[in-house]
């Protein structure tokens, strides 16, 4: 069985449907994967880049990504790189209201057992009570 990336882009039409005839393009390569005729594979990195798109493109509120997010990860035949710590990184982005990138960087400190975070992002890490914030006001 070959193995291929899925871009960004892929997700974008597909979950979006605002290219008709390419997202039903990448049903097609999802339902293949799904039959086991190939294996497709992305990464976190394209998650990110998902949430970003939605967010900035196409005014999508957060639940709705998660949402939309949450069906990747079920998505038969395809597997995301370092999935779990995204899946995980989803939720708090969802149930915190934080960036996307800010609840990996907490999924990822909580995976390295890591409790303090240097940083100037008062706003976010602020919410999350497992993390110390360390800044030099």
């Amino acid at each position: 069985m070959k193995t291929y990336f899925m871009d960004t882009n892929l997700f974008i039409r597909y979950l979006t449907n605002d290219d008709i005839e390419k997202a039903d393009r990448v049903e097609q390569l999802l339902n293949e994967a799904a039959k086991k005729k190939i294996k497709l594979i992305t990464a976190e990195m394209v998650i990110a880049e998902i949430v970003w798109v939605l967010e900035s493109s196409y005014k999508i509120k957060k639940k709705q990504i998660a949402q939309m997010l949450n069906a990747i990860f079920l998505t038969p035949g395809l597997e995301v790189i370092n999935g779990k710590l995204a899946e995980k990184a989803v939720q708090i982005y969802a149930s915190q209201n934080i960036d996307f990138v800010d609840a990996y960087i907490v999924t990822l400190m909580s995976k390295l057992e890591i409790s303090g975070i240097y940083s100037f992002d008062k706003k976010h890490l602020s919410r999350i009570k497992t993390i110390e914030r360390l800044v030099y006001d």
